[in-house]
């Protein structure tokens, strides 16, 4: 019987990744290691709490005991705990740097102890890491740039995770993928966010004129990528995970509205975040070469979103409430920062 542990996983993609598993692998046991931060949801795993298979406990990847004890008889090892956002990384750079290089490190070096059982270890990263790109796509042998302070600790995190199978032969597997959306996801994030406001009938703050372009990868498609990469993936490798689906943000925004029955009346363009890099692009050959392809493209992923979020408004609006920030109240001022 195969034995997971998932880091992060009260999180988006992770709480995600667990339903994933249980609805795709049998005879398995799932043990989920989560801090419970801002974005941490229990209401995320609450159709597996009550399962024998399952087990929730609530620590921080950066302590050492509480590490040793998620990782007590695990096989599968996939790293979702992470600071994850960008406009949070450039006025909290240290807290970042705590979860997203030290968290690693205390994993990696359970890891080495538990060497003998574990058979996968996934380092999830982001395409963030490369920095922007104007023309073409990045693979994997791309040179990394990342431009703040969120990609250049993801960037850490990896490259440490990658030194432990160079010097220790760890059986780690490095994926890069773009952004994610789809259900469950924190009502801070930009698709999620605009959803939930124009349910509001609130506007949508959109950075700059909107011409940045992002590749959108649906969720279950990142966790199909994922198993798939347990099952398949070469150890000390890393895999671009992206679908093809690349869109300016303006656009992005209009399906969005469209989508929620709106018109263009409800956006909003605010001053742009600081470094934000207009386009991110990934060439994905390298992991479809194994055998695995992305199934949504963006309209079809937007609508099953959409339709998500519209049957679990009870979920969002508890979530939204807890938000402090001027972008979910729905009001703006000159003086204002950016999102927080």
């Amino acid at each position: 019987m195969r034995q997971y542990l998932i880091t992060g996983g009260a999180g988006f993609i992770g709480a995600n990744f667990v339903r994933y598993l249980y609805e795709h692998e049998e005879n398995i046991r799932v043990r989920v290691l989560d801090k419970l931060t801002y974005s941490g949801n229990m209401d995320n795993l609450q159709d597996f709490i009550e399962r024998d298979d399952f087990e929730f406990i609530h620590g921080d990847i950066c302590d050492d005991a509480v590490v040793k004890q998620a990782m007590k008889d695990v096989n599968v090892i996939v790293n979702f705990a992470a600071e994850v956002a960008v406009d949070r990384s450039i006025k909290d750079q240290q807290s970042f740097l705590k979860t997203d290089v030290l968290g690693v490190h205390v994993l990696l070096e359970n890891v080495l102890k538990n060497k003998a059982s574990i058979k996968r270890f996934i380092q999830i990263s982001t395409d963030e890491v490369y920095g922007q790109i104007l023309e073409g796509s990045f693979t994997e042998t791309s040179e990394l740039k990342p431009r703040n302070p969120y990609s250049a600790s993801k960037a850490g995190g990896e490259r440490l995770a990658y030194s432990y199978f160079a010097t220790y032969d760890l059986p780690i597997i490095i994926t890069r993928a773009s952004n994610n959306y789809g259900p469950w996801a924190y009502p801070e994030k930009v698709i999620p966010l605009f959803i939930t406001n124009l349910f509001e009938d609130l506007q949508v703050p959109l950075y700059g004129e909107g011409s940045q372009i992002r590749d959108w990868l649906f969720v279950e498609d990142h966790c199909s990528a994922i198993y798939h990469l347990i099952n398949n993936g070469e150890n000390g490798e890393v895999y671009n995970v992206g679908a093809s689906e690349e869109y300016t943000n303006l656009e992005l925004t209009n399906m969005i509205v469209e989508l929620v029955g709106k018109d263009s009346s409800y956006i909003k363009y605010v001053a742009d975040r600081p470094g934000h890099d207009f386009r991110y692009s990934l060439d994905t050959s390298k992991l479809e070469g194994t055998g695995w392809k992305a199934q949504y493209d963006l309209k079809t992923g937007l609508k099953k979103t959409v339709d998500w979020y519209s049957d679990n408004s009870v979920y969002w609006k508890k979530l939204k409430e807890k938000l402090d920030n001027r972008y979910v109240k729905g009001f703006w001022g000159e003086k204002e920062e950016s999102i927080k």
